[in-house]
């Protein structure tokens, strides 16, 4: 079994909280991932548009699925989100990793949540830390 199909056997079919948050697996590399979600109308707000959690939480998702893919076991260690456009019910939102900087025990990533327009609503950063263990 490969470390992608690690992450989408082992780590997606047992993450209860990303099947609730509606997060379908769309493309997952080594060291890669791209999720999607729809929001709907429980993830909204008072202001009747997406709580900042739910960006987070798919940024978060994303970030585990990317770096747990290479093989290593890995746990985010800091991480922070910027929001950049407001997010409503019906909303298709896409996150995208990208690998800024690894080394042997840690990783830095970037992560890019678009709509379905591709209008960026909120880029996250996340650090890791690679546990030694493997998959």
């Amino acid at each position: 079994m490969t470390p992608t199909d690690i992450v989408s056997t082992q780590m997606y079919d047992n993450d209860a909280f990303s099947k609730w948050l509606g997060i379908e697996l769309v493309d997952i590399q080594h060291g890669e991932c791209e999720i999607k979600l729809t929001v709907r109308k429980d993830m909204l707000n008072g202001f009747g548009i997406a709580h900042g959690g739910i960006t987070y939480s798919m940024a978060d998702s994303a970030l585990a699925f990317a770096t747990n893919s290479i093989g290593h076991q890995a746990v985010s260690i800091e991480t922070s989100i910027s929001h950049t456009s407001k997010v409503v019910e019906g909303d298709v939102l896409t996150a995208k990793t990208a690998l800024v900087n690894k080394t042997r025990k840690f990783a830095i990533y970037h992560v890019d949540i678009t709509n379905q327009e591709n209008r960026r609503v909120a880029t996250f950063k996340g650090t890791v830390y690679y546990t030694g263990k493997d998959w």
